[in-house]
């Protein structure tokens, strides 16, 4: 095997300006040069291999094509860059390898994974795998018309969450995982039966522990091998596009694990991570921070998040743990952090990181955006950078979650003395563009499932949750369901596991099933619950104040005057009978939606599928309806004239 050393340097795959870059932290393109790539030098076919390691004595290439010697393939230093590199002839992809690094510092030495792999064994096995990202994409309508259509803030986006390991699997081998090609159908008939828009991955990038869930990633730049190749991946997220459904993946820049092969003290230093464990380690997660205001980290990160939109086609980021980013002392006590250099808590790197990362997906990718899961009240969140925001497009609302889940908890009894947890958010809702989440968070680690957290009996649990997604779905904002929430899981989530889908065999779980995707149909083709979710022309109250009844009526209104959806919701179980709403027009209102209704599981109360209007003013309209509130339930109308 010929040694790297003794390959000419004039043969580098990297030119100045590549290292100019990379080293000032704008170099948001590594993924081309950096890693291993098959390249062909002097006529000879090989891999030429790139790592950042600037405090390495010596660098060399294990693997399973020199029986992992550690003296035998040595790359060559970029001079102040920090930069190693080297070819090695004969190398293909499908390799196996690592780098095996000699520190300056203390004696140091280790193996460490490839931070820019395509690849991966799959864990617990360790090392990278040469590779390439070739494939035929097919999905070109989908990625010129998803920046107007897709992912604009005026359309409908309802976001199925899911984890590709505990979805479905396969019970009859071993409860094995689906591969990415296995689910591509699956999944695609089951998302356009329940009519989401976009599907949200929990973090597909290499990870060694897999109650990680993802959120503990190593291969950054690699999708994981447990359910197949980068091709597989691809394939997945190509079907979907072909079918009408956005791609979105959960993204993690907050922080990574200590694992001895990962980027954590990958050089014999902390190049990746803060030295200081009051700012470089993670007491939540006990795990390692990034060094925001390191620039190579920089182009490291944000070359990452572009790979994704760019190479695999994703047409969005969720951002995970924005709030631990932002300040200092993020769940730490007095004394356990390190403030800023005027004295605050905020973290002036990650905030200059953000704004930056922001910047550079709205440029490289248009047509994509980023979403921040920030539960603080830090100020424009997605609000533009050029007006003092983090560049965010979308910020899931938190506020929301807990405050709604906190009131359904309650018994129906107790509702009316807590009415104000409902109608608060409308003195914040167009402070950011706002996705309304029920995510894996509220049904993990002894939370109980959705339907578990509903008071009440048997039929009354059902009821309250068909409510619960009935009010989400009426609100302003985009909507975002954990997988399992559409058909009412009794138990938590369990990553080792399939969804109870024999649950489905009941009808009150079938209704929930049918309810939401009878909710999803009326959110995507009525304007009004979806094209005006961030400014104050897309909602008009009606009645916030029936404490004492429990009751809840508001309008929501798209850009023609004649969109316009009457929203009533009754959060008790008895049934409201002449309950007289105002409404700004005459004439009949149909009966859209009634989460009551016979085929959800429900007790069948209602108006015989709408009413006319009568001109006795009420609520300050002109005209009102007299309804019928069916117990627990949540009703939309539509003026017929329209």
């Amino acid at each position: 095997m010929t040694n790297v050393s003794n390959i000419p340097m004039d043969n580098s795959l990297l030119n100045p300006n590549d290292l100019y870059l990379f080293n000032e932290g704008t170099n948001f393109d590594i993924h081309l040069k950096w890693g291993a790539h098959v390249v062909t030098k002097n006529g000879q076919t090989g891999v030429n291999f790139v790592v950042w390691a600037p405090n390495a004595k010596k660098v060399s290439v294990i693997g399973d094509f020199n029986k992992w010697n550690r003296s035998q393939n040595y790359l060559n230093s970029r001079g102040s860059s920090g930069v190693w590199e080297g070819f090695i002839p004969g190398l293909k992809k499908g390799n196996c390898y690592k780098y095996f690094i000699e520190s300056n510092m203390n004696g140091y030495s280790a193996e460490k994974a490839d931070p820019c792999a395509f690849y991966s064994e799959t864990p617990p096995r360790s090392a990278s795998v040469v590779w390439d990202l070739d494939y035929p994409w097919q999905d070109g309508l989908w990625m010129a018309e998803r920046r107007t259509k897709a992912n604009a803030h005026e359309s409908p986006i309802s976001i199925y969450e899911i984890h590709l390991g505990s979805w479905r699997r396969v019970p009859e081998e071993g409860n094995r995982f689906l591969t990415y090609r296995e689910m591509a159908p699956l999944l695609i008939d089951y998302l356009k039966i329940m009519g989401f828009t976009h599907v949200e991955f929990l973090p597909v990038m290499e990870h060694p522990f897999y109650p990680s869930w993802g959120y503990q990633a190593i291969g950054y730049f690699s999708p994981t091998s447990r359910y197949g190749t980068p091709q597989d991946f691809m394939y997945l997220v190509d079907q979907l596009h072909q079918n009408g459904i956005g791609v979105i993946l959960d993204w993690v820049a907050s922080h990574f694990p200590g694992d001895g092969h990962g980027l954590g003290f990958f050089d014999g230093t902390h190049l990746y991570e803060h030295a200081d464990p009051r700012k470089g380690f993670h007491p939540d997660w006990n795990s390692l921070i990034f060094n925001y205001g390191r620039n190579e980290v920089r182009s490291f990160l944000i070359s990452n998040a572009l790979f994704w939109l760019k190479q695999y086609h994703i047409d969005g980021l969720r951002v995970d743990g924005v709030a631990s980013m932002l300040y200092l002392d993020y769940s730490r006590q007095n004394l356990e952090w390190v403030p800023n250099q005027f004295g605050g808590k905020e973290n002036l790197e990650a905030i200059a990181f953000i704004k930056a990362f922001n910047e550079a997906v709205y440029k490289h990718a248009p047509g994509t955006q980023t979403i921040a899961e920030e539960s603080t009240a830090w100020p424009m969140v997605s609000r533009p950078t050029y007006l003092g925001g983090l560049g965010f497009g979308f910020k899931w609302d938190m506020g929301w979650m807990h405050d709604t889940l906190r009131f359904m908890a309650r018994d129906p009894i107790h509702r009316k003395f807590h009415h104000q947890e409902l109608s608060f958010r409308m003195l914040y809702a167009f402070h950011e563009n706002f996705i309304l989440s029920l995510s894996h968070d509220e049904v993990v680690h002894g939370k109980g499932s959705l339907l578990g957290k509903q008071p009440g009996d048997y039929w009354q649990k059902f009821a309250n949750l068909r409510l619960l997604y009935g009010y989400m779905f009426g609100c302003l904002g985009k909507k975002l369901m954990f997988m399992g929430g559409e058909i009412g899981q009794w138990t938590e989530w369990n990553h080792d596991s399939s969804l109870d889908w024999h649950l489905l065999d009941f009808p009150f779980h079938k209704g929930i099933q049918r309810f939401v995707a009878d909710l999803n149909f009326i959110y995507r083709n009525e304007p009004a619950l979806h094209e005006i979710d961030f400014d104050p022309a897309g909602f008009e109250w009606i009645d916030c104040s029936d404490a004492q009844q429990s009751v809840m009526s508001f309008l929501r209104r798209g850009k023609t005057n004649q969109d316009i959806i009457l929203c009533v919701f009754n959060y008790t179980p008895v049934a409201r009978l002449n309950y007289r709403v105002g409404v700004p027009r005459e004439g009949y209102w149909q009966e859209l939606l009634n989460s009551d209704g016979s085929e959800y599981g429900g007790s069948g109360q209602g108006n015989f599928g709408g009413q006319e209007s009568s001109s006795w003013s009420f609520h300050g309209r002109p005209y009102s309806l007299n309804l019928t509130l069916p117990p627990l339930g949540a009703l939309f109308f539509k003026n017929a004239s329209t």
